[in-house]
């Protein structure tokens, strides 16, 4: 048995891990690269093997990291067949989706504006190389036990994070392989604590916020208080969002502000296509969260939802203070970046940045103190207040990976560390060998083990 990592080692962007036994090929997950452009390349290389001879593909979940390769992997001979949850079939059918219309809104304005580096900027895929993904869907049930070969089985157990999120059980060759996906908090708003593992011979254990302990803080608080001093000052409060789930928490946590009567009366805006397509898909899956019908039904009725671009527009030119969520959440695409080129250069303006910033995204740049940030093609001075609310992160912290680790009845082989930045995996290997004492291996991209 070997293991291959394609991707999601040495970054938190397009995780694949692919499993040989037997003459079966497995790839867990498929997700496409964000960040830097060294990392965006890698989307254009075709893998090191032909997708013709891949059997199966597990997602653990839904999000652009982890799903937003499939269209390339079909479109180069990829004929088998894709486990995943309910939720993260609807939800990754969203993403692609948007993913695709973006990237192709995205070729066709550098074209139109000439600030391409490429004779033609082309998307990495087009909406129909998105849809002929879906025909390659297979649902399974938590916690059910599915055979993918005589000697192959897989289980998928909630990990919390979002909507259908799977930690993925393999079992092969006698052995018990388990891939954590992105793990959630146990403490989080919306979506129900991460289920532990049992038993594992070999874990495949995401590391992004490794080195970082999430901050004891009052994010109620924190919205209200940025919110009440940038409508003080007349300005607009932007916050970039991930559609999926996050959108969803924040509408919920401005939504009790709003009935406690502590933010003003002033528009709050919804300006994500895919975040409003997702409350149907928190409609159609109640077990999977803990948002009651009464409190989506209430909640909605307090946003503006922009589904076309016009009201976009409209929206962006309409003086009065207010409050958008918009996508994308590490500001790489979306209708965020219609709203930043007005606001950015704007002092009475405040970016409330809620969720983790990829190397090299414009959401980090900003963190990290830019004066100036480029927009299709143009650079806009950073004036705005940019702040950021860690309390709103949808992925557990570094002690709540290690309790994610807890309840394992005996001691793993080797935990490999994936999905994290060199350093933050590296300062969770040196916490798991002190508690656990487990062998701790980080992986370079392309590396292969004998498993």
């Amino acid at each position: 048995m070997k293991v291959t990592f394609l991707g999601g080692a040495g970054t938190v962007t397009g995780s694949k891990t692919l499993i040989e036994s037997n003459g079966v090929r497995i790839l867990v997950d498929c997700g496409q690269f964000q960040g830097i452009k060294p990392l965006r390349e890698l989307n254009w290389e075709p893998l090191p093997i032909s997708p013709s001879t891949i059997d199966f593909v597990l997602l653990t979940h839904g999000h652009l990291d982890h799903c937003g390769w499939l269209p390339r992997l079909v479109n180069q001979g990829f004929k088998g067949k894709i486990y995943c949850t309910s939720p993260t079939k609807d939800i990754t059918k969203l993403i692609l989706l948007d993913s695709a219309k973006i990237q192709e809104e995205e070729a066709n304005r550098a074209n139109e504006g000439k600030y391409s580096k490429h004779e033609i900027a082309e998307p990495l895929y087009d909406i129909e190389d998105a849809e002929s993904v879906f025909p390659y869907f297979r649902i399974i049930k938590e916690n059910e036990t599915i055979s993918l070969d005589a000697e192959i089985s897989a289980v998928f157990t909630n990990a919390g994070h979002i909507l259908g999120a799977c930690s993925i059980t393999l079992i092969l060759e006698g052995k018990t392989l388990v891939f954590s996906g992105d793990i959630g908090r146990d403490d989080d708003v919306l979506m129900y604590a991460p289920t532990k593992p049992k038993k594992a011979d070999y874990i495949f254990l995401e590391s992004t916020y490794g080195n970082r302990i999430h901050p004891e803080e009052d994010v109620k608080s924190l919205l209200e208080a940025y919110i009440n001093n940038t409508y003080s000052k007349g300005g607009t409060v932007i916050i970039p969002s991930f559609a999926v789930e996050r959108a969803q928490t924040i509408m919920y946590l401005l939504w009790q502000l709003k009935e406690e009567d502590r933010i003003p009366n002033i528009p709050y805006i919804i300006d994500t296509p895919m975040g409003i397509s997702v409350l149907d898909v928190f409609e159609n899956n109640k077990k999977w969260h803990k948002l009651s019908d009464e409190d989506c039904v209430a909640m909605c009725k307090m946003f503006f939802m922009n589904s076309d671009y016009q009201e976009t527009i409209n929206m962006i030119y309409d003086k009065q203070p207010k409050v958008v969520i918009a996508a994308s959440g590490m500001i790489t695409g979306g209708r965020v970046l219609s709203y930043l080129e007005r606001y950015i250069s704007l002092a009475e303006t405040t970016i409330i940045i809620v969720g983790y910033q990829a190397e090299g995204t414009r959401g980090r740049k900003l963190l990290d103190g830019a004066t100036d940030i480029k927009i299709r093609g143009k650079y806009y001075d950073v004036k705005a207040n940019i702040v950021e609310i860690e309390g709103l992160s949808a992925h557990a912290d570094q002690q709540g990976l290690l309790n994610w680790l807890s309840e394992l009845d005996s001691k793993p082989a080797k935990v490999f560390l994936v999905h994290g930045e060199n350093q933050p995996a590296d300062e969770l290997r040196i916490k798991i060998n002190e508690r656990f004492g487990f062998n701790c291996f980080i992986p370079l991209m392309g590396q292969d083990f004998e498993l």
